[in-house]
């Protein structure tokens, strides 16, 4: 066959039954390269292979004791893998270059020394090789002697979250003074505020699941003094490095409920995705939240004047005073959708809205200098401010 004595020639012979097999791989059929490599009568040198330099010797027995040894020590729990290796840069070029000098459609060394390592950990621990969605990954680095890495892959878990009580921020807030190292001011904490959403929730999935870390990802978030009610916002929990996947969701929801009884909430938790996270962050065009908020005037406010608030429609807003530090100063343009109000005396009423995600609402009562135009201080004729809010409903649109 022409193909194998060029590959014969370009390598002088001095070429592995692996290197050979695969670069034939498309040529001659086989149960793996060795195979399309033995079946030709060809006389193999024993000098060492000038593409891999003998580098499949390395995937042997104690290879795979190192693996082994690795995931007792580790004790991961884990249905499915994927492996992933390192090799010397210089075979992986003397392999591409080969290839190309060929023309040859065939894959790079890489993949079959992950194959062979993977085939045979599917066989020994009856684990699922799955390259779309895995729980660790074994990675093997082949330079000089072998070392072996397992990497746990993130759980994820979604939800919706009810907050109960005012002043709990949603996620961990680090201490302004010390920003999270600890000091007099917060106790030595590290935190501006002893609990958080996230905190009351991942501190028992973390001892649960033997993880890592924790990272709350939400649909949005509502100020540490407004209240989340209704059917609650939507969230995912990102658990890093756990070694335990295998939890009871609805013992773990019951339990934390009610340990957390009157502060927290936590509703429909489920195991979900990765991209779920940003999914959740991205609003359609058909989203939107209902808030109720307790208006406060400065002085007597014409009750006859609470209907044309009703009008209000397309709000401008400029980022808020109150969170320019951290958010780019512009004009962002949300819709009001619907709004009540309830006279509750000549100074205080109370206004049910519904808007799109995004509309400050503290803002819109407030007019905030001038930078939320129109607002309900201004329709009014009165200086107002939101006294209390909750947030009464998230779409899940």
């Amino acid at each position: 066959m022409q193909l194998v004595t060029e590959i014969l020639e370009k390598t002088d012979g001095k070429i592995c039954k692996h290197c050979l097999g695969r670069m034939l791989s498309k040529t001659i059929d086989g149960e793996d390269n060795v195979s399309r490599a033995e079946s030709l009568d060809i006389e193999f040198s024993p000098d060492e292979c000038m593409i891999c330099g003998n580098i499949f010797d390395k995937i042997d027995d104690e290879l795979f004791d190192k693996i082994y040894d690795k995931l007792d020590f580790l004790k991961v729990e884990f249905d499915s893998f994927i492996v992933g290796s390192r090799i010397d840069k210089e075979i992986q070029k003397r392999d591409e270059d080969i290839i190309s000098q060929l023309n040859l459609d065939v894959e790079p060394i890489k993949k079959e020394i992950n194959r062979i390592i993977g085939k045979r950990l599917e066989k020994e621990l009856g684990k699922e090789v799955n390259f779309e969605k895995q729980d660790i990954i074994v990675n093997v680095n082949l330079i000089k002697d072998p070392k072996v890495r397992v990497q746990i892959n993130p759980l994820f878990i979604e939800g919706k979250y009810n907050k109960l009580v005012r002043g709990i921020p949603q996620t961990k807030w680090p201490c302004g003074k010390c920003k999270g190292r600890g000091c007099e001011e917060c106790n030595f904490t590290g935190k501006q505020y002893p609990c958080s959403v996230e905190e009351l929730l991942s501190e028992h999935i973390l001892k649960a699941t033997d993880g890592y870390e924790a990272k709350f990802h939400g649909a949005g978030r509502e100020d540490i003094d407004v209240l989340m009610l209704g059917s609650g916002r939507p969230f995912v929990l990102e658990i890093k490095e756990p070694k335990i996947r295998k939890i009871d969701l609805n013992k773990l929801e019951t339990e934390i409920n009610e340990i957390n009884k009157g502060k927290t909430q936590y509703h429909n938790l489920k195991f979900t995705y990765r991209n779920r996270k940003a999914e959740i962050k991205v609003s359609s065009p058909d989203a939107y939240k209902v808030y109720k908020a307790l208006v406060e005037c400065e002085d007597a406010y014409d009750t006859e004047k609470l209907a044309d608030l009703s009008q209000l429609r397309e709000i401008h807003q400029q980022t808020p005073i109150r969170v320019s530090h951290r958010r780019a100063d512009k004009v962002r343009i949300k819709h009001v959708l619907d709004l009540s109000c309830e006279v509750i005396d000549e100074t205080h009423f109370e206004m049910t809205i519904k808007t799109e995600g995004g509309l400050y609402i503290k803002e819109l009562i407030s007019g905030d200098e001038g930078r939320s135009q129109p607002n309900v201080a201004d329709k009014l004729g009165v200086k107002a401010v939101c006294k209390q809010l909750d947030v009464i409903e998230v779409s899940e649109k």
